[in-house]
């Protein structure tokens, strides 16, 4: 036995429904190993990879749809992997990541349950840099500020990983850290865009989710533009 119980999901994106297995509430917590404990992730936080969270919902929905066309794409802290199993449904190369131990195995049953291609997956702590990883097109992430130290973590991260022309795509549920993530960026040289979104059916207007662009090197249609 796992020490933990899933539960199977039905997750409409893009006008396509998607199996996902799920923990089943945010009371499961297994870490036998101490993999977990070793990695920094304590067991009050230890089941929030396994959910499908409204911010995950709003940027699956977006890549449903968004321009990938000849990009190389990384999804930072995928959890379950909504938005790189859509991407993978697309045909797009993606690279999803997260630093939970059971992240990767939880993507493969899901990319297996939609009959999907193996999606590449890489550990990656966001406070640790990564030379092998490369260089990225697009960025994208869900609910990834949630920290205060985050918005200084992921502003590294893109210097290390964004290419000269890059954009980097987040939902945001208004934490209240994304003011200084801006500033952080306006310093490498993007310009942020934000795009109001209803993150669950109760939310009304002015909605509290926010999908927010941050470009460098871009114009409106994501043209590169030579510097």
């Amino acid at each position: 036995m796992p020490g933990y119980t899933t539960r199977m999901l039905t997750v409409r994106l893009g006008g396509r429904n998607y199996r996902i297995r799920a923990l089943s509430d945010l009371q499961q917590f297994a870490d036998p190993t101490g993999h977990a404990q070793r990695a920094g992730i304590s067991s009050s936080l230890w089941s929030l990879f396994g959910q499908v969270w409204p911010s995950g919902r709003v940027l699956a929905e977006a890549m449903s749809s968004f321009d990938v066309q000849g990009k190389r794409i990384l999804e930072l802290g995928c959890g379950l992997g909504l938005s790189s199993l859509v991407l993978a449904d697309r045909g797009a190369n993606v690279v999803a990541s997260d630093h939970h131990p059971l992240a990767e195995p939880f993507l493969a049953y899901n990319a297996g349950l939609n009959d999907l291609p193996a999606v590449t997956y890489r550990d990656l702590p966001w406070a640790v840099p990564d030379d092998t990883l490369g260089k990225f097109d697009l960025i994208i992430g869900s609910d990834i500020l949630y920290e205060r130290d985050h918005a200084t973590q992921i502003a590294a991260m893109m210097q290390r990983h964004a290419q000269p022309a890059a954009e980097l795509l987040i939902t945001d549920p208004g934490r209240g850290n994304s003011g200084p993530f801006t500033r952080a960026m306006a310093l490498q040289g993007y310009e942020v865009t934000e795009q109001r979104s209803r993150f669950d059916e109760k939310d009304t207007e002015p909605f509290r989710g926010r999908l927010l662009s941050y470009r460098r090197g871009m114009g409106k249609g994501g043209e590169v533009v030579a510097g």
